[in-house]
This record gives structure tokens, C-alpha cells and sequence, in this order.
């Protein structure tokens, strides 16, 4: 089978599909990897390593995706909007297309997957189960986001984190505070941590303050009864009530004027980020503070926060709202991608290198979008319409 990779096309996206190590296990999957020329740059991956692994380069995506089995993309397939390439339109019908389609926020794309009868695959909705950690694109981007963050806020802060004493005098250390204790906030406290910065953080779920704690971070406790009740069964927080998000912001708003850099990693699948620091929150910090929002392209979780911008407050602070922050890491966010998507096919391809879509299988299910020209997925499924009820008799 036929395996086309293609540059990322889209705004701020550096990453790719594929590796030159994962190319190298599709070949000895059976699978004839074909990759567009330049596809890896973003990622320090030139066509010299992948046509080494064993893939075949060339010079247009056309090439790449003409009569390809299957399709390996980073963002969904554009569809004639960025440089005029049409790359849905370059894929035939019956291919399977494998990537982070972002379904409940394009569901009109999906229904172009279904009428152009391709196969596709969401790999944002792979499960959080243990025999699906290694194809956990969401946990693996998420730790680097979290890393990053703090790199980017330590850029941005005026100041040094960890206590320095000199001949000078003392230094103190820097104070951070993580609101949200998924992957990406426990990257991001580690990360803090290891910079000599004191590290506080918050989290809806009860299960996080052991997390926080183990990684020599202070938990901020708002109301532990709800929050052992703000666990999904997915591993994910639900979205809290205006009473426990009310205490929530007086308990931040105090921890508020002893913090230098905050940061936001809250996320509610399929939903807009809930607001954590809100404009009066964030008017109370100190001069030369750093707030980076990484729920920035859901809605935010800090009133002010604007996509892509570095914003500057009246009150001297920063509010950091960089777009798709595991592409500003993208040698290693591109590794780890390209990883998950290859545990993935292991799924999909039999030992004979053919396409074997086994819907009985939990994961396959839970990803599959579209099928045999429909849109098969159980959250995504259009809701049959109701015949209407003949008329009963007259009264």
C-alpha cells in the first residue's frame, strides 16, 4: 500500500507526519512510503534522511497523494484554502485518512470525508485506556506544550527562577503557579520545578493533588468533596459549577499576590476553555508578571488572552497566547507524533501490508469517523429524523 506524507500547510504548523525512523518501520510493514519534498523541514528532517529510511520523494503533494491508500496528516486536509491545494480533492476514494481532524470543531469536514468517501481516523479521540498509551497523540503533544510553556514565560519574565545568593545580595526565587494538573500541567510544574522556581498548582480533580505533591509542588484545595466528583471516566475534569468555579478564582485570586508567572492548561474536550483568571484576576498582579494561556485557541482561559499575540496589561503584566505551542518544539513533537500515528497503522495493517479496519476493536471505534461514504462515528452521527405521526381520528 501506498503511504502519501505532505508538508503541513497550515498557519504555525511545523511538525509532520512521519519521521525517518517511523518510515523505516512502514517499509518493513510492507508499506511504500511516498513523502513531499520539504515535508520534514519544520521538524530538521531533510528528504535525504527520509529517502534513506526508504521513502520515495517528490516534488508536489498531487504526487504524494495520488493514488495513495493511505494519507498521514498532522492537521486535517485542506481544502483549497492555503495555497490554492486542494488535498482533500487529491485523495482518492476508499483511502484512509489518519490524523488530528479536530471533528467537533469541523464537523462540516467530516461530512466532506463521508461524501468523498474516504476512511478517516481522528486520532484526538484515541481513548485513554492502557493499550492505547502509545498511540496517545494528545498526551504526547500535551507534555511538550506544558515544557515549553515554562520556557517561553521564563523568556518573557524580567527576572531569574531560582534563588540565587551572591555577593550582591540574595536573589529570590521565582513563584509559579500551575492551573490545570493534566499532562501538560504536570510538565509544565516539573519543568518549573527544575528551574528552582516555587511551584503551586490547582486542578478541579481530586486524584491531581498526589500528582502535584509527588513532583514537590503545593495543591491549591478548593472544595474536596466536588472535586472527587469532577473526574471523567476518560481521565478528563468535567466543568465545574459557578458556586466551585466562584471559590475557585477567591482562592487563586489570594495565591494571585504572591505569584509571578501562571500558567493555563485547562481543557474540556468538545467544549470552550472555562475562564480561570479573569480580567479583575489578573489587574491584581504585580508588575512584570507572565500569564501564558495554552487554551488559548479554545476560547482561553484568561479574559485578555488573544490568539497569537503577546499581550501587555495596564498593570505591567504579560499574557502569552502562542499559537500551537508543541509546533514550536517541533523536532521532538514531530518524533513523539510520529511514534503515536505508527502505533496506530499497527492497528490498521495486517501482516501482508493491507488495510484491515476492525471495528470491533475499541480503539478503531472510538477514532473512526467516516466508513463506506458515512459518518459512522456514535458522537458525530446525524440524529435520524422522526416520521411524523399520522393523524388520529377526530375527536
Amino acid at each position: 500500500m501506498k503511504v502519501a506524507i505532505v508538508r503541513e500547510r497550515r498557519a504555525d504548523e511545523r511538525r509532520v507526519a512521519a519521521s525517518p525512523d517511523t518510515i523505516k518501520a512502514m517499509v518493513g510493514m510492507g508499506l511504500a512510503p511516498v513523502v513531499e519534498s520539504g515535508a520534514g523541514a519544520g521538524a530538521s528532517f531533510p528528504d535525504e534522511l527520509y529517502a534513506a529510511a526508504g521513502a520515495t520523494i517528490v516534488a508536489a503533494p498531487a504526487a504524494a497523494l495520488a493514488d495513495a491508500d493511505l494519507v498521514l496528516k498532522v492537521q486535517r486536509p485542506l481544502r483549497a484554502a492555503v495555497e490554492g491545494v486542494d488535498e482533500l480533492g487529491l485523495i482518492k476514494r476508499g483511502a484512509a485518512l489518519i490524523g488530528l481532524l479536530q471533528p467537533s470543531q469541523s464537523p462540516d469536514e467530516v461530512s466532506a470525508y463521508a461524501e468523498a468517501g474516504i476512511t478517516a481516523f481522528a486520532l484526538e479521540l484515541i481513548p485513554r485506556i492502557t493499550r492505547a498509551q502509545t498511540m496517545d497523540v494528545l498526551s504526547s503533544q500535551a507534555n511538550l506544550a506544558g515544557y515549553k510553556a515554562v520556557l517561553d514565560a521564563a523568556a518573557e519574565f524580567g527576572r531569574a527562577f531560582p534563588m540565587m545568593m551572591t555577593a550582591a545580595g540574595t536573589i529570590k526565587a521565582a513563584r509559579v503557579l500551575v492551573m490545570g494538573a493534566g499532562v501538560a500541567g504536570l510538565q509544565a510544574i516539573a519543568t518549573a520545578r527544575r528551574l528552582g522556581a516555587i511551584v503551586s498548582a490547582t486542578d478541579v480533580r481530586a486524584a491531581a493533588k498526589e500528582q502535584v505533591e509527588s513532583l514537590g509542588a503545593n495543591f491549591l484545595t478548593v472544595d474536596e468533596e466536588a472535586m472527587r466528583a469532577a473526574e471523567t471516566a476518560g481521565g478528563y475534569a468535567r466543568e465545574m459549577g459557578e458556586e466551585f468555579q466562584r471559590r475557585q478564582r477567591e482562592k487563586v485570586t489570594e495565591a494571585l499576590r504572591r505569584t509571578d508567572i501562571v500558567i493555563c492548561t485547562a481543557l474540556i474536550p468538545g467544549r470552550r476553555a472555562p475562564v480561570l483568571l479573569t480580567g479583575e484576576m489578573v489587574a491584581g498582579m504585580a508588575p512584570g508578571s507572565v500569564i501564558v494561556d495554552l487554551a488559548v485557541e479554545a476560547g482561553g482561559n484568561v479574559e485578555g488572552s488573544r490568539p497569537g499575540e503577546v499581550v501587555g496589561t495596564a498593570n505591567g503584566a504579560k499574557i502569552l497566547g502562542h499559537l500551537n505551542v508543541p509546533s514550536r518544539i517541533a523536532v521532538d513533537a514531530s518524533q513523539l507524533y510520529a511514534r503515536n500515528l505508527l502505533a496506530f497503522l499497527a492497528l490498521l495493517v495486517d501482516k501482508e501490508g493491507n488495510l484491515r479496519i476492525d471495528t470491533a476493536d475499541e480503539i478503531v471505534k472510538a477514532t473512526l469517523l467516516t466508513l463506506d461514504g458515512a459518518i459512522v462515528n456514535p458522537a458525530l452521527a446525524p440524529t435520524p429524523a422522526v416520521e411524523p405521526a399520522e393523524p388520529g381520528p377526530p375527536s
